[in-house]
C-alpha cells in the first residue's frame, strides 16, 4: 500500500517538531526538524526535489511520524537525539566515538588542574573544548611550567609527607606539603584561568601588577617568579604558529570531497592560539554538498558542544538556509554566531590550513584503507577463503593465578576495529586458573544469542588468543550452539612468546602455520589480538583492583558500606588502611578504639 501523502499533509500542524519517515518495514529512513512542520513535510512532495537521492528516500516512504516542540531549538537538539540513537540511513551523521576533552579546574583549598573528558557539572570549572588529547596536554604542560599548580589526585594529594619529583622540577609549587600559602596558589589559579579564557594580555597585565607591588615590599623572590611568569606568557604567544593578536575564539569548519571520501574538519582558536584539528568523516554523506554537510555539522555540533565567538566556514552553508541556520543558533546560544567567510589574512590562513589538514586526513584514510585491503587479501590467500573476511572476532582470557579471570571479544570489521561492538565477560563458577573453560564460557555466551536467532552479526573468523586447548575449547561451546560451521583460528605465541614467532592453530585438522614475520596477514592478526589482549586486561585489573579494595573490609563484622567508604576515603584506599596505625584508624568517624584494633588484626 503507497503512502497517500495528500491525506497526511492535511492532518499537519504548522508548530515547530521532528517528523520521522519510515519505510514498509519500519526502519527509519530520515529523521528532519521543522520550525513550521506542515511546510517543511510538504516540501518533499513536490515535483522538483533537490537531487536524486532525496527522491529516492521518498519513494521509500510508507509513513511519517512527528513530535511537536515549543521552539525550532528544541527541535533541533531532539532531532540530534533521535540522529544518534536511530541511525538514519538518509541522515547524514557526524560520529564521534569520545566526546571532545576539557581542561578541569577543582574548587576547595588547592585546587587541581586536570585532564577531563565527559559532561562537564558545576562542581568545578571548565575551559574547552579542545580539539583532541594532545592539545589538553600540551596546555597543562604550559600551565604547569608557568603557574605550577597540582596535577595529583585527592587521594594522593591528602596523604603526602614530602614534596614529590613535580614539585623539584618546577612543575609544582607544592600545596600538599605546605610550601605555598592558600593566597599565593589562589592568584596562581586565577592567572591560570585568564590564560585559559584566553585573556592572555590580561593576565600579563596583572602579573606585572603584582610584581610591582611585591618589589614595593622588598619581596623580590615573590617579584622574579611573576616575572618569570610574565616571561612564560609571551614566550608561548610568540610561539605560536598560526595566532591572533585579538585574542579571538573562533571555529574553522570546512569541508572537503576527494578521492571519493567527505572530510569535515574542526579547527579550534582560543585566545588567538590554534590548538589544532579534528577531522571528521560524516556517514551516510552520500552525493550531499558541500554546504549541506557544513550545515549539517554545525546543527549537530552546536547543540551539544560551547560555541566560540564566530565560525568560520568554507564553503558557507547554502544561501536558503543562512538565515534559518542564524536564528537557531541564536536561540541555541543566547547570542548571534556570526558563520562567515574568512576576511582577514590571518583568518585566511587559518582556513587553508584546516583544508590541507582535511586533504591530509583523507589521504591517511585511504592509505589506511588500502592496507587493511592488503592485509584482508593476504589472509584469504593464506586460509584459503572464497572471499576477504567482513567480520572477524578475537577472544582471550586475563586473570591473576585464577583471580578476577575476565575475557574480551574484540571486533574488527571493514576497515578497522568496531569499539563498539566489544565486549567483555566476567567469568565464573569455573575452576580458578582454568583457561580452557574460561574460553569455553565465553565463547558460549558470546554467541548463545546469535545462535537462538536474535539480531546479531555473525564473524566470518572467530580468533582465540591461545593454542590447541583453548581452540577446542571454543568449538566445543560453538558446537553446542550448533555453530559448529564457523571457522577458528588459534594464535599460539610459542614457547619465547617474541612477536612475529606466532603459530596458526587451526580447527579443521590442518597442520599448525607459522607466517614470515613481515607477511601482512601476520600483521593483521597480531593487531586483533593484541587488541584483545589489551581490553581482557584493562577489564582483569579494574575486577582485581576492585575486588582488592573492598574484600578485606567487606569481610570484617561491624564494617558495613558506611565505615568501608569513611575508611577508603580518609586513607586513598585499601593500601592506605593497611599502613595506618590503630590510633589513625581510631580517629575515623564512626570508626571506635575496639573496632580499629579488631581491623588493624584483619589487615595484619
Amino acid at each position: 500500500m503507497s503512502f497517500d501523502a495528500k491525506a497526511f499533509l492535511a492532518t499537519l500542524t504548522e508548530l515547530p517538531g521532528v517528523y520521522r519517515m519510515l519505510a514498509a518495514d519500519g526502519a527509519v529512513l530520515y529523521v528532519g526538524k521543522a520550525k513550521n512542520l506542515k511546510k517543511r513535510v510538504s516540501s518533499y512532495f513536490r515535483d522538483h526535489l533537490s537531487s536524486p537521492r532525496i527522491a529516492h528516500m521518498v519513494s521509500q516512504i510508507a509513513a511519517i511520524e512527528t513530535t511537536v516542540t515549543r521552539t525550532e531549538a528544541e527541535a533541533l537538539l531532539l532531532e540530534n537525539n533521535l540522529i544518534k540513537s536511530l541511525a538514519p540511513r538518509y541522515n547524514i551523521l557526524f560520529r564521534d566515538d569520545k566526546s571532545y576533552p576539557y581542561i578541569v579546574l577543582t574548587r576547595g583549598k588547592f585546587p587541581r588542574l586536570g585532564f577531563f573528558r565527559g559532561n562537564p557539572d558545576r562542581k568545578a570549572d571548565y575551559f574547552g573544548p579542545f580539539p583532541s588529547g594532545l592539545a589538553v596536554r600540551d596546555s597543562i604542560q604550559l600551565l604547569q611550567k608557568t603557574f605550577r599548580l597540582r596535577t595529583c589526585e585527592e587521594s594522593v594529594f591528602a596523604h603526602r609527607s614530602r614534596p614529590c619529583l613535580l614539585y623539584q622540577i618546577r612543575r609544582c609549587s607544592g600545596p600538599c606539603v605546605g610550601l605555598i600559602s592558600k593566597e599565593a596558589y589562589a592568584d596562581d589559579v586565577q592567572f591560570a584561568a585568564l590564560f585559559l579564557l584566553g585573556k592572555h594580555q590580561e593576565a600579563i597585565r596583572r602579573l606585572a601588577k603584582a610584581m610591582e607591588e611585591a618589589s614595593a615590599r622588598l619581596a623580590f623572590e615573590q617579584a622574579a617568579t611573576y616575572r618569570d611568569q610574565i616571561q612564560s606568557l609571551r614566550q608561548i604567544q610568540e610561539k605560536q604558529f598560526v595566532s591572533s593578536h585579538k585574542n579571538e575564539d573562533v571555529d574553522i569548519v570546512v569541508a572537503v570531497r576527494e578521492a571519493g571520501l567527505l572530510c569535515v574538519n574542526l579547527a579550534m582558536v582560543r585566545g588567538g592560539r590554534h590548538l589544532g584539528d579534528h577531522p571528521l568523516f560524516p556517514v551516510n554523506a552520500g552525493d550531499s554538498s558541500l554546504p549541506e554537510a557544513i550545515t549539517a555539522f554545525i546543527e549537530q555540533h552546536y547543540s551539544v558542544h560551547p560555541a566560540p565567538a564566530k565560525v568560520l566556514a568554507n564553503p558557507l552553508p547554502a544561501e536558503e538556509g543562512e538565515e534559518k541556520l542564524a536564528s537557531l543558533l541564536a536561540e541555541l546560544t543566547g547570542r548571534p554566531l556570526p558563520v562567515q567567510g574568512p576576511r582577514t589574512e590571518t583568518q585566511r590562513a587559518w582556513v587553508e590550513m584546516a583544508i590541507q589538514n582535511a586533504r591530509l586526513a583523507i589521504a591517511s584514510r585511504k592509505q589506511s584503507s588500502l592496507l587493511q585491503e592488503q592485509r584482508l587479501s593476504a589472509l584469504q590467500e593464506v586460509l584459503e577463503l572464497a572471499e576477504p573476511a567482513q567480520r572477524i572476532e578475537c577472544f582471550d582470557i586475563s586473570h591473576t593465578q585464577g583471580e578476577a579471570a575476565v575475557a574480551s571479544c574484540v571486533v574488527y570489521q571493514g576497515d578497522g576495529m568496531r569499539k563498539s561492538d566489544y565486549r567483555r565477560f566476567n567469568i565464573r563458577d569455573i575452576r580458578p586458573g582454568d583457561d580452557y573453560a574460561a574460553m569455553r564460557q565465553a565463547v558460549s555466551r558470546r554467541y548463545e544469542g546469535l545462535a537462538k536467532g536474535e539480531e546479531g552479526r555473525t564473524p566470518q573468523i572467530v580468533l582465540i588468543d591461545g593454542g590447541k586447548g583453548q581452540v577446542d575449547a571454543a568449538c566445543a561451546a560453538l558446537a553446542d550452539l550448533g555453530l559448529s560451521d564457523l571457522l577458528v583460528l588459534g594464535v599460539s605465541k610459542g614457547e619465547e612468546r617474541k612477536p612475529g614467532q606466532e603459530t596458526l592453530i587451526f580447527a579443521d585438522g590442518r597442520e599448525p602455520l607459522q607466517l614470515p614475520p613481515e607477511h601482512p596477514a601476520l600483521h593483521l592478526i597480531q593487531e586483533i589480538r593484541d587488541e584483545a589482549h589489551r581490553f581482557a586486561l584493562a577489564g582483569h585489573r579494574g575486577q582485581r583492583g576492585k575486588a582488592r579494595k573492598s574484600s578485606k573490609l567487606e569481610n570484617i563484622p561491624g564494617i558495613g558500606p558506611a565505615r568501608r567508604k569513611a575508611l577508603v576515603t580518609q586513607f586513598g584506599g585499601l593500601p592506605g588502611v593497611r599502613e595506618a596505625s590503630v590510633e589513625q584508624l581510631a580517629a575515623v568517624p564512626g570508626i571506635s578504639q575496639e573496632l580499629a584494633e579488631h581491623i588493624y588484626a584483619v589487615l595484619h
